[in-house]
């Protein structure tokens, strides 16, 4: 079986924010899976068209949502990392703490921007991650975009003010060559 990806919110909503799911979709089909953590944040009142693009995709069986229930391996991990933290260590977020949890107990993959909070998490638990760079260059090795496309779509992205580790795509290739 191909492993699954857990999103956490930033990374699904900035490939929602920039109108390219269908990226996601190309790549993933079927391995797309949004924590219900996630689907909450992303059906925040104030922005409604983010939430009927998510419910389209549910409905069409392109991504599905996963709702982590009480007394269970992975609802602890959660627990332990978004809400009582051992001494020491900080809270993270709940779409990083969902994602990362369901990852580790499905054996699945975690795509998350937010190498800040979950790097310790994914090392710690040997994760495989994915980040929006990782994916967009996925896209162009399997030529579902090309670099101009990739600048356009990375700029796009950073207009909507998702954080980025380059100011291009074209910047980000060089760093992983």
């Amino acid at each position: 079986m191909t492993n699954k990806l857990f999103f956490d919110t930033d990374c699904f909503s900035s490939f929602l924010w920039v109108k390219e799911v269908n990226i996601l979709l190309k790549l993933y089909p079927g391995r797309i899976v949004i924590p219900k953590q996630v689907y909450d944040e992303l059906s925040n009142p104030s922005i409604p068209h983010i939430k009927r693009i998510v419910n389209q995709l549910c409905l069409r069986g392109d991504i599905s949502t996963k709702e982590i229930l009480t007394n269970t391996e992975e609802f602890n991990l959660y627990y332990e990392l978004a809400v009582i933290p051992p001494k020491g260590e900080k809270i993270i977020g709940k779409g990083e703490a969902a994602a990362i949890a369901l990852a580790k107990t499905y054996d699945g993959i975690i795509a998350s921007n937010n190498l800040k909070d979950i790097s310790k998490y994914v090392k710690k638990y040997n994760l495989e991650h994915v980040a929006t760079g990782d994916i967009l260059v996925a896209a162009l090795n399997k030529g579902y975009i090309d670099e101009i496309i990739g600048n356009r779509i990375w700029r796009n992205m950073i207009a909507k003010r998702r954080i980025l580790p380059t100011n291009s795509f074209t910047e980000y290739l060089k760093t992983i060559n």
